[in-house]
């Protein structure tokens, strides 16, 4: 057995290696969560929905910016 010479815990304590695996399971899980968002806004398609085509007066009605329909 060897003799330590200070008082300080060794690398790799228990509270360590817990504290550092939280860490890695709160970064995969931010990480899986932000892979899974940019895959359905790339694989998602919206449908067409009914809208104004051209500009009328005096109507409180939102038009499409770009219709795609």
């Amino acid at each position: 057995m060897s003799v330590r010479t200070n008082d300080r815990p060794p690398f790799r304590s228990r509270s360590r290696i817990i504290a550092l695996a939280l860490c890695a399971i709160a970064l995969s899980v931010f990480v899986g969560a932000n892979a899974h968002l940019i895959a359905v806004a790339f694989s998602s398609q919206p449908d067409c929905v009914p809208h104004l085509k051209s500009p009328q007066e005096g109507t409180a009605q939102f038009r499409a910016a770009m219709s795609s329909c």
